[in-house]
């Protein structure tokens, strides 16, 4: 099976979770745009969706899957998104697209995360994939400065602007041992907006894309 595949496979095994009524929230990426396609063949039965990116809203808006203002609705039901990078406790990296902060939002706010995801996202140690940190623009020198502290060697991102106008620092050769204590830490940083680890919010349940098919993943399973 070809990478694409595999995110096809995965992406139309999460519609198994979207039950009739539902407010959707759905992530970016692109596995998540094969859950958008599947998702279009639902659209008579749920409430709408709830989009973490201008370019997911564009695509939900082509197929017209109707689309709700997260400060319109008091919650989400499930919210389905992709993964950089999980470990045996379900927690992530997140926001290699640079979406990082809606999609915590959405996470925040959703009853149930879905994460999906193939075999090469899954590792034991979080840190490889570099950790996207979306910074204002004014303090990006000032936080660099302090994640080189924390351990890391962080990364401009040059001619990346969120879709919240902020610039993006990928931070490399991290070790994640524990991924709550530094999430809480680099959020605590002054002009740091968010975080891409989703560690005090993790996933309940992964949907891993194998050869032999979709495995569903809970904590520590």
């Amino acid at each position: 099976m070809t990478q694409d595949e595999l995110k096809k496979m995965v992406g139309w095994a999460a519609l198994e979770y979207i039950k009739p009524d539902m407010l959707v929230g759905v992530g970016t990426g692109s596995t998540v745009a094969h859950f958008i396609d599947g998702l279009a063949t639902q659209k008579h039965l749920i409430k709408g969706a709830v989009s973490s990116s201008v370019a997911s809203t564009d695509k939900l808006t082509a197929l017209a899957i109707p689309i709700l203002d997260s400060n319109d609705v008091d919650g989400i039901d499930i919210y389905v998104d992709g993964a950089d990078e999980f470990n045996p406790d379900l927690m992530m990296i997140k926001g290699g697209g640079a979406a990082l902060t809606r999609e915590k939002v959405i996470a925040a706010m959703a009853k149930q995360f879905i994460a999906i995801a193939d075999k090469s996202k899954q590792v034991d140690i979080l840190g490889k994939f570099p950790l996207p940190v979306e910074v204002i623009p004014m303090a990006r020198a000032y936080v660099a400065r302090q994640l080189v502290r924390l351990g890391g060697m962080p990364e401009y991102l040059q001619n990346v602007v969120t879709d919240n106008g902020n610039v993006i620092l990928d931070v490399h050769n991290l070790e994640i041992l524990d991924p709550i204590e530094l999430e809480n830490k680099i959020n605590a940083i002054a002009g740091v907006v968010t975080v891409g680890l989703f560690a005090n919010r993790p996933a309940d349940i992964i949907l891993l894309a194998t050869s032999a098919g979709v495995k569903k993943l809970t904590a520590n399973s």
